[in-house]
């Protein structure tokens, strides 16, 4: 009981001296590990993946490639003026933006903190326009701002035990590097960032506004959402209470809920 007592004051200082806030939405994180710790790794993990897939990388020069990272610079433009401008530019301070396209099938793509990005051209049917591909890449790189795989980091660390020091490398402990590498799909073919539902609508609605402020019209997200939940309806999905991720109905509701918001930051 002592030992449970102590663990729990333990816990409970961690979550009060590690605690941070998320742009825009005002929501308080529970974070044990900085950008200074954090980034390293993913810089190195998205070397690693672009290595890896040297083959499938679309050529700058590519039709896809110069579509999304167009859109990507747009968006990127747009987060580095709110954030600048809402005294969050230290957040992003060490971002190294950087936007490629990878041929594969899988309807996917996922932005690593620092700003690496990439989109799979399997998504892009799907997304069919401009503002249906802003949808996708601003809902993740609204992942990076809101400092969600550290967070979700943080979480595994505490729940494995796993202490953090400041200005120590987690890469150089193998467990923290356990974590992150199951965290971003590290070694499999398709990465994979693992976030909670709250942490995709959060993305939603920060997306949403990211989207609107690059000049994407944000009502058009209803319609790619809509796409998207077309394109996996034979696919097996979890009960949502299993799920990391919203059903595709509670999304798209939700979405609906934040759209006069966003609807506030676009300009054609």
């Amino acid at each position: 009981m002592k030992k449970l007592f102590l663990t729990a004051s333990v816990a409970g200082i961690l979550l009060f001296n590690s605690c941070s806030t998320v742009p825009l939405t005002g929501r308080s994180r529970f974070d044990l590990v900085s950008n200074d710790q954090v980034l390293p790794m993913a810089f190195q993990a998205y070397s690693t993946f672009l290595t890896e897939n040297k083959s499938t990388v679309l050529p700058a020069s590519s039709a896809q490639a110069l579509k999304v990272k167009t859109i990507g610079s747009r968006l990127i433009t747009a987060v580095k003026s709110y954030m600048n401008s809402n005294n969050y530019g230290n957040l992003i301070a060490d971002y190294q933006w950087e936007v490629n396209v990878v041929q594969n099938n899988e309807k996917n793509a996922w932005c690593m903190p620092g700003g690496k990005i990439v989109v799979y051209t399997g998504i892009l049917p799907v997304t069919q326009d401009d503002a249906g591909l802003a949808t996708v890449m601003g809902h993740e790189i609204a992942h990076a701002i809101a400092g969600h795989s550290a967070e979700r980091m943080s979480q595994e660390m505490v729940a494995q035990g796993v202490g953090a020091a400041a200005g120590v490398a987690l890469s150089k402990n193998p467990k923290t590097q356990s974590i992150f590498n199951t965290l971003y799909g590290v070694g499999t073919p398709v990465a994979m960032l693992k976030f909670s539902r709250n942490q995709e609508l959060e993305a939603d609605r920060l997306g949403l506004i990211f989207m609107a402020m690059a000049g994407y019209n944000p009502q058009s997200a209803t319609a790619f959402w809509n796409r998207m939940s077309a394109a996996s309806a034979g696919a097996q999905k979890p009960a949502e209470f299993l799920s990391t991720h919203p059903s595709d109905a509670t999304r798209i509701a939700q979405i609906q809920k934040y759209l006069p918001e966003a609807q506030q930051y676009y300009k054609k």
